[in-house]
């Protein structure tokens, strides 16, 4: 029962998560942690970082490692083969129509509307790992807040902002 559980959340999780892994995020957090209660708050960060960490996409990454968690090996395969065969053939699909009707305006100013989305999405997921780490506890007071993260942050943030190369400073602030 469990295994079903699993392909069913994550083919929604890959269904719904237009965008890429950082968008999934906040849809996975809200299967696992949320509605199904398989993972702590505190689990899912853990599972995030390690999961950004390993080589691949971190929406399977994520998947498989809850899978994991949840029900070991087989949980593993059911919950990545679950995110990935949405996006499969959904992408098989649009590829068609756009190689077909890639000209038309109506299919740029689909494309142009998703952005937007993509943004608020891949922001949710941001938010939520910043509050996971500035408040492992979940009690968002500043009496609580760890300044052992915000100051790591602090450090890291302007590390990247002085040497990492960045097209558009308003897109660093975005992601």
């Amino acid at each position: 029962m469990i295994y079903l559980q699993l392909l069913l959340s994550f083919l929604q999780i890959g269904l719904l998560s237009i965008g890429g892994g950082y968008a999934a995020l906040p849809i996975i957090q809200s299967q696992v942690v949320d509605l199904h209660h398989w993972i702590t708050m505190r689990e899912f960060a853990d599972i995030l970082t390690i999961s950004q960490m390993t080589p691949g996409p971190i929406a399977i990454n994520g998947a498989t490692f809850v899978g994991t968690k949840i029900a070991g090996l087989p949980g593993a395969i059911v919950a990545s083969v679950g995110v990935v065969i949405p996006s499969f053939i959904i992408v098989l699909t649009l590829a068609f129509i756009y190689y077909k009707y890639r000209q038309l305006d109506t299919i740029q100013a689909v494309l142009k509307g998703l952005r937007p989305a993509v943004v608020a999405l891949i922001a949710s997921a941001g938010l939520s790992l910043a509050m996971s780490a500035f408040w492992p506890d979940g009690k968002m007071q500043l009496a609580t807040i760890s300044w052992e993260s915000v100051g790591l942050f602090a450090v890291a943030f302007f590390i990247l902002r002085k040497y990492k190369k960045v097209r558009s400073p308003l897109c660093f602030y975005v992601v």
